[in-house]
């Protein structure tokens, strides 16, 4: 029994700060606030967080991994390295197989 995971929701900025608002102004608690939205109690608090931390620049989605464009030349090599390291490896054991079948 495998659950599918749902995709993550991004939220726009003029979201998040609206969410804010409403938390700090009215009178009603954060987990109604939350409901009302379709978001979960804890993301109002971290959205506030990240708010007063960082301010509106952190409440921009930069969600993921860096885009290959963005990834330094170094972690690029790694990569493409493992890559190749595997699939040496994978032709060592095809290599073990097809001798041993000229036997």
């Amino acid at each position: 029994m495998t659950r599918t995971r749902k995709p993550r929701t991004t939220y726009p900025k003029a979201f998040k700060l609206e969410a804010i608002r409403l938390m700090k102004e009215s009178n009603r608690p954060s987990a109604e606030i939350a409901t009302e939205l379709g978001i979960r109690r804890n993301q109002l608090y971290k959205w506030k967080e990240q708010l007063e931390s960082k301010g509106e620049d952190a409440l921009t989605s930069k969600l993921g991994r860096p885009l290959k464009k963005d990834q330094s030349e170094v972690t690029t090599l790694r990569q493409e390295n493992d890559r190749l390291r595997e699939e040496v490896e994978i032709l060592k054991k095809a290599a073990v197989y097809f001798a041993k079948e000229l036997k």
